[in-house]
């Protein structure tokens, strides 16, 4: 059965992707809607995104346990990225965390979602811990650009003062960058949150438009296509404070922290424009005259451009990167147009 949430996306015109379940327009042409996110304030429905509930006296231990970063430090009104690994600290899922009073929400690819439920709930045990997929009950909309207060302001609701904190109450805003916020909503005052935030200007726009941002912001998403490919600091995760290197032991911590003090990095992700006719997709490879017709690198996350280029953040070998020869799909495919992160990777 379809969730109100969806149905009314569905009723104001939103289309869902058949081959990309979870992926959402509102044109013919996501890249028109990335256009708008480049010059204006777009709302999102991130419906390609999921979120799992962690509760109980024992959530805050049993979370610590598992993910790269330190949950028992994490406090009511902020948010942080986090990871969960493999014992040889690949990333199986990454996450935004941010709290709901005692309890703990983790956000991730709804691709993953159902895969991850289960995984965590094995090492649940003896512990007073239940994880629950609250998907269905609540709706999560993005909102972007210049007027996000004033967007805000219009529903009623408060722009939280710095990136990564967050409003607490039955709905909630977790201020992710500068210009960018995600509401947390009861599925029943979605619809309504939705029409005043149009009403106050705001464009809609789709998944790929939401990517787009994340691309801009050096914010890694790990999906299905790249599950278990990259440790965290391929993945710029410590720079992005996704990593705790103080806490204790948990999947894959061995290895992470072996990579940041004893062995030298030799892939990082960039970000990077490809002119190419057929659409660079997460997982695809990557290659350089340096590493022949053996792979260099991946595409973690790909989305048309406003142009009439792609915007990919790709993982690669550095001395790929720092002979600026990078081709995708193939050895002659396009090359990469390499551009700036908002943050620096050495």
């Amino acid at each position: 059965m379809q969730s109100p949430w969806l149905l009314h996306l569905d009723q104001i015109g939103a289309r869902f992707a058949e081959d990309a379940p979870g992926t959402v327009s509102f044109s013919d042409d996501p890249r028109s809607e990335v256009a708008r996110a480049a010059s204006g304030t777009v709302v999102v429905p991130l419906t390609h995104l999921g979120t799992l509930r962690a509760s109980g006296e024992d959530a805050s231990a049993f979370l610590h346990n598992l993910m790269s970063n330190d949950i028992k430090k994490l406090e009511l009104h902020r948010a942080h990225w986090n990871s969960f690994n493999s014992p040889k600290g690949r990333m199986l899922a990454s996450f935004l965390v941010w709290r709901d009073g005692s309890d703990f929400l983790l956000q991730l690819s709804a691709d993953l979602l159902a895969a991850m439920h289960k995984k965590l709930s094995m090492y649940v045990l003896r512990s007073k811990v239940r994880l629950t997929d609250v998907t269905p009950e609540y709706a999560a909309i993005g909102l972007a650009g210049p007027a996000v207060a004033t967007t805000l302001d219009a529903a009623g609701l408060t722009l939280p003062p710095e990136a990564m904190s967050v409003s607490q109450g039955g709905i909630q805003v977790i201020r992710i960058d500068a210009a960018r916020v995600e509401i947390h909503a009861p599925v029943a005052q979605a619809g309504d949150l939705w029409k005043k935030f149009v009403g106050a200007g705001a464009s809609p726009a789709g998944t790929a438009a939401w990517r787009w941002l994340d691309i801009r912001a050096g914010v890694p998403v790990v999906t299905q296509a790249t599950q278990d490919e990259f440790v965290a600091q391929m993945l710029n995760f410590e720079l992005i404070g996704g990593v705790s290197f103080q806490k204790g032991c948990y999947p894959g911590q061995e290895i992470v922290a072996r990579t940041q003090y004893l062995g030298k990095l030799k892939k990082r992700m960039f970000r990077a424009q490809v002119a190419s006719v057929e659409p660079p997709r997460a997982g695809d490879d990557l290659f350089a005259p340096d590493f022949g017709e053996q792979s260099c690198g991946k595409i973690v996350t790909a989305t048309p451009a406003p142009d009439a280029s792609y915007e990919v953040l790709a993982v690669l070998q550095l001395s790929s990167r720092e002979a600026n020869e990078v081709h995708h799909a193939t050895p002659s495919g396009p090359l990469l147009k390499f551009e700036p992160l908002p943050y620096t990777v050495s």
